[in-house]
């Protein structure tokens, strides 16, 4: 019997992912400032040393699952919102996509990386060109989403708007269980909007 080795660059690659994925996890579960470089490597299951090998101090690691949850907010927004249907509740069906997101862990991940980065220049410096790249790409996929005409005036601004709407209500949901109230505010902005783009065409 043969035993397949696992290349050393595959494994370290898969290592990395279980510690990235470990601090997405403990800053959900823990806060910033309760997750530490040996909580993370005891969530992943991999040994301290390991672990101080790949990311020496807590900095390290933290600014590298900024990285990880930037890609992670990206891909599975434009997943979830290029599989919204066709048909007229389209634009609800957007809303929910939107608020799933803002309300899903990786966004709760996200928002202790945004506290934290007030305070801490180095992170702040890591954050916020990234934070810029997700609010771009997640305009981006809005306006697909939606079929907006952003050459129409104030169009781009609605979409902004919806954005910022979700984002905020995603924000309350932080503090306590909104589902109620968020479900009813998206149904008539569903109304609004979709009334406000066909005044744009």
């Amino acid at each position: 019997m043969t035993t397949t080795r696992v290349p050393q660059e595959e494994r370290t690659r898969a290592m990395r992912a279980r510690l990235l994925e470990a601090t997405v996890e403990c800053l959900v579960d823990h806060g910033f400032s309760s997750t530490s470089t040996t909580l993370v490597s005891e969530r992943a299951g991999v040994s301290r040393g390991a672990q101080l090998h790949h990311f020496p101090t807590k900095n390290d690691l933290v600014l590298a699952a900024v990285e990880h949850i930037t890609a992670l907010r990206g891909a599975e927004l434009e997943a979830a919102l290029t599989s919204v249907p066709a048909g007229p509740r389209r634009t609800r069906q957007v809303l929910r996509v939107l608020a799933d997101h803002f309300t899903s862990p990786v966004f709760t991940a996200a928002l202790e990386l945004w506290v934290a980065a007030r305070t801490d220049e180095q992170l702040l410096a890591a954050v916020a060109p990234l934070e810029q790249r997700v609010g771009r790409e997640a305009h981006r996929l809005t306006v697909l989403a939606l079929g907006a005409d952003e050459s129409k005036p104030g169009v781009r601004e609605l979409v902004q708007a919806t954005l910022d709407l979700v984002r905020g209500l995603g924000l309350a949901t932080t503090i306590t269980d909104d589902t109620r109230r968020r479900g009813r505010i998206l149904d008539q902005w569903a109304v609004t909007l979709d009334a406000a783009l066909k005044e744009t065409l």
